[in-house]
């Protein structure tokens, strides 16, 4: 198929909402387990203070925040004496995992500028953030679930780069897709070898779409026009 660019090119022309869609049809999931279709749930966006963009697309880049308590992985792939946002990966939406029992931000007005001036597209925090001016300055688009006036040295140190993290229940690794959509107010993460499958579904579902609400426009029930228009694909 295309190149990575291209293909991010594409989903500019549908929603976040087309993607969950997409997703839902795609990936099988165990009866006892709601699906969650990429959807990462309850960020806030907080938008840089230029123009609004309407969506913010591309890969992933990783970082799993742990307990200060906890010992640091003799693995770890941030060295000592080194501060994580100077190894941040440009072109990326970093995509950051923090202990839901904390109360400290992670993300703070510095991390943002530094990570701005590596060329980082924006930043998905699963916790807190501070420094809410600062943000907006920055330039970033930045997602998080919730705002500290605390830094991260209280409670929270990085654990790993790099791996895998799980966000409000969505696996993320590496090289998957996220997409912000600043209209829905939704981050969705799109895996890796799915990305081909949901940009052939895409077009497939919103046609669907389309005809159903031309239907219900003309007159026709919304239980008749899915039975019509929203057969299997």
């Amino acid at each position: 198929m295309s190149t990575l660019e291209e293909k991010i090119s594409l989903l500019h022309n549908y929603s976040a909402c087309d993607v969950s869609d997409a997703l839902l049809k795609l990936q099988s999931v165990p009866s006892n387990t709601p699906p969650r279709a990429g959807y990462i749930a309850d960020l806030t966006p907080y938008p840089p203070n230029t123009t609004t963009p309407t969506k913010l697309i591309a890969p992933a880049s990783t970082l799993q925040f742990i307990p200060k308590s906890n010992p640091t992985p003799t693995s770890s792939s941030i060295p000592p004496s080194t501060h994580w946002s100077d190894l941040t990966t440009p072109n990326t939406i970093l995509v950051i995992s923090q202990p839901p029992d904390q109360h400290c931000a992670v993300v703070g007005g510095i991390m943002a500028l530094r990570m701005k001036v590596r060329g980082v597209l924006g930043v998905v925090v699963d916790g807190r953030v501070r420094d809410r001016a600062e943000l907006k300055a920055s330039g970033l688009g930045i997602w998080a679930r919730g705002g500290s006036t605390v830094g991260s040295g209280a409670e929270a140190k990085p654990g790993e780069m790099g791996g895998e993290v799980c966000v409000s229940g969505v696996t993320v690794r590496e090289g998957d897709i996220i997409f912000c959509d600043y209209e829905e107010g939704g981050v969705v993460a799109i895996p890796r070898d799915l990305l081909d499958r949901v940009l052939e579904l895409m077009p497939k579902l919103a046609g669907m779409d389309d005809k159903v609400k031309e239907a219900v426009e003309g007159g026709m029930s919304v239980f008749e026009a899915f039975g019509k228009f929203r057969g299997k694909i």
